[in-house]
């Protein structure tokens, strides 16, 4: 009987750890985790309650001090992410977005811009006035932007405000070397290297134990620019940004070729300006700030009266600081915008490409702003934080919205810009001020024509107009065929001017103007660009011309890859004051250009041989 007794309690036993085992293995199989498809990690039911979100706010101590008082800065710091990386241990890896703007902005109240009605060379005629910021936003929610798009694909996704912002501490610089390390303290802090607590002063230690220490950074404009300054550092961990539109070099952002330019839409703004607009710090920590790095470091160092690229511009140029970036990088920005102007992704991707970095650009032909597609955005995090073979690496380096496509279907090119594409020359002919001519040989007839400046006819008047004594037109004949333009055009002039100071505005239009309601963005302006003449020789020293003599000089306009369809006309225009961008002297200064001396390169795809053809009246 005893041995009946064992074996019945041998067989409970083995149907006990039998039963055991199902419960965990029905255990596991109720435990969430990322699912993948197709390369792009997916959307997962148990992620996706917000209601189950986990979210909670810190400070991260950084290494600085920038406002003065006594402690390192700290950096107010929220975290979103799935319940299960409390109950169930699971580590997910980081999407990271930081910005100035989160606590809110200064009042556009008049003064705030700078006035631009005075000469060139000369102080504003009145002092800016300087709003203050009055901060809002709740603990802990910094900001709610990304979170419903990666935190049900399986990310945790942080906000931060930048020093001198929201309950962030320290000084706004506008590109200092504090936002730079301030983003880097917080992926040193998601990887164990940086202390976090629960308190801006004091508190109890916070560790990030739910994460896997990879982290991608992006966002839009200023949001953009932040995570190309943290990439710069070269931090451990950030392994992928996404920036878009982002601001690359503030003097890029504020000048053009030594003269004094506004972005687009915000006449009379600068570096300082940008400052007051964001300045939502503690309003106990503002006169410091205010006094040390507006009124003391930027008021010497931006220099409104020459616009020449100097030491305190050149701390503020990311393409001097990538030498230990390694963070694979995909740009996102619209060829039309004329706020942060396409110049600004392409000179860091093309730096990156030299680099050997992982990198790859997108590129539409709207205005400010404008991310890749999800799936682009999607793939690139995948494979960089979750470490799935997707084969983005191998995907086409460059993704162009054609000017009739939605922006979610971009068409792929082996790079940016066009391989295919080499530069053309164009010449200009007599007659500018009605329509001279634009050919691909120089004119046998080279004159010099003059321009009278008036800044009270904005640029697009003077396209339109037929005749006028205050630009200079150049114009193709119309084009047989399509003709695709992929790169950066160079425009190379000898000008003299009637004064020691001019401002000088190129700009690039499809003829006839489109004025018709249904425009598109890319019908009328192709391109644009801005310099001063007086820095012919070096944009680092300026000198006064000399009148009546003449100087050379070459300089860029924006990038583009657009197709200018047959039946349109080319038109180069040369003139002054740009209402719209730069500052307005009294008008009446005369620029003459020598048409000997002067010529457009124009990047073609298919080259000399592609402009040929379609000048030359035979339709395809």
């Amino acid at each position: 009987m005893k041995y009946g007794k064992s074996i019945l309690g041998y067989l409970l036993l083995v149907l006990l750890m039998v039963q055991t085992a199902q419960a965990q293995l029905a255990q596991q199989a109720e435990l969430a985790g990322p699912v993948f498809e197709n390369g792009e990690a997916q959307v997962v039911p148990a992620f996706s309650n917000p209601e189950n979100w986990i979210r909670h706010d810190l400070w991260v101590e950084t290494g600085f001090n920038t406002d003065g008082d006594a402690y390192p800065d700290r950096m107010h710091v929220s975290v979103t992410r799935p319940a299960q990386t409390e109950t169930e241990g699971l580590k997910l890896p980081v999407i990271y977005v930081s910005s100035p703007y989160f606590a809110g902005v200064a009042p556009d109240v008049e003064g705030l811009f700078w006035d631009v009605r005075h000469e060139l060379g000369e102080p504003a005629k009145s002092e800016r006035v300087h709003p203050e910021v009055v901060r809002k936003g709740e603990r802990p929610v910094i900001s709610n932007s990304h979170i419903e798009t990666w935190v049900p694909r399986g990310y945790i996704v942080v906000h931060s405000s930048s020093p001198g912002t929201g309950l962030s501490q320290g000084s706004p610089t506008v590109g200092g070397d504090n936002e730079s390390l301030a983003p880097k303290a917080v992926i040193d802090w998601l990887n164990g290297r940086a202390r976090g607590y629960t308190e801006p002063f004091g508190g109890e230690p916070v560790e990030a134990y739910w994460t896997t220490g990879k982290v991608g950074m992006t966002g839009t404009s200023y949001n953009g620019t932040i995570p190309l300054a943290a990439a710069t550092t070269g931090v451990e961990g950030l392994e992928a940004i996404i920036p878009i539109a982002p601001n690359t070099s503030y003097y890029h952002y504020y000048r053009s070729n030594g003269l004094v330019r506004s972005p687009g839409g915000y006449l009379g703004e600068d570096i300082d300006v940008l400052y007051d607009f964001i300045h939502s710090g503690a309003e106990a920590r503002r006169p410091y700030n205010n006094k040390t790095t507006r009124d003391t470091e930027m008021l010497a160092g931006m220099d409104r009266i020459t616009g020449d690229y100097n030491e305190f511009w050149a701390g503020r140029d990311y393409l001097n600081d990538m030498a230990p970036m390694k963070a694979a990088l995909l740009m996102s920005h619209g060829f039309n915008d004329w706020n942060v102007m396409p110049e600004h992704s392409y000179r860091i991707y093309a730096a990156a490409r030299e680099k050997g970095i992982p990198a790859q650009i997108f590129y539409h032909q709207g205005g400010h702003g404008g991310p890749p597609p999800l799936r682009m955005m999607n793939r690139w995090f995948t494979h960089y934080l979750f470490g799935v073979e997707n084969g983005v690496e191998e995907d086409p380096r460059a993704w162009i919205v054609r000017e009739r496509d939605e922006r979610e279907n971009p068409t792929p090119y082996a790079d940016y810009p066009n391989p295919a594409a080499s530069a053309a020359n164009l010449y200009p002919g007599p007659g500018g001020l009605e329509t001279g001519t634009l050919l691909p040989g120089k004119s046998a007839n080279p004159t010099r024509e003059t321009l009278v400046d008036n800044v009270a006819f904005s640029g697009e008047a003077l396209a339109r107009a037929t005749a006028s004594d205050h630009r200079l037109l150049y114009v193709t004949p119309e084009l047989s065929r399509d003709l695709h333009i992929s790169g950066v055009p160079r425009i190379t002039l000898r000008l003299a001017s009637s004064k020691p100071a001019a401002n000088l505005s190129v700009w690039l239009v499809s003829l006839p103007w489109n004025d018709a309601g249904d425009a598109r963005i890319t019908d009328n302006i192709i391109t644009r660009g801005w310099a001063d003449p007086q820095n012919y020789r070096s944009l680092t020293e300026s000198e006064p011309l000399t009148p009546g003599q003449f100087y050379d000089l070459s300089f860029e306009l924006m990038p583009d890859d657009q197709v200018i369809p047959k039946g349109q006309r080319i038109g180069l225009m040369v003139f002054s004051s740009d209402r719209d961008f730069t500052l307005w002297p009294e008008p009446g200064t005369q620029l003459t250009i020598d048409l000997g001396a002067t010529r457009l390169e124009l990047p073609v795809v298919g080259g000399n041989q592609a402009l040929g053809e379609a000048l030359s009246g035979k339709a395809e």
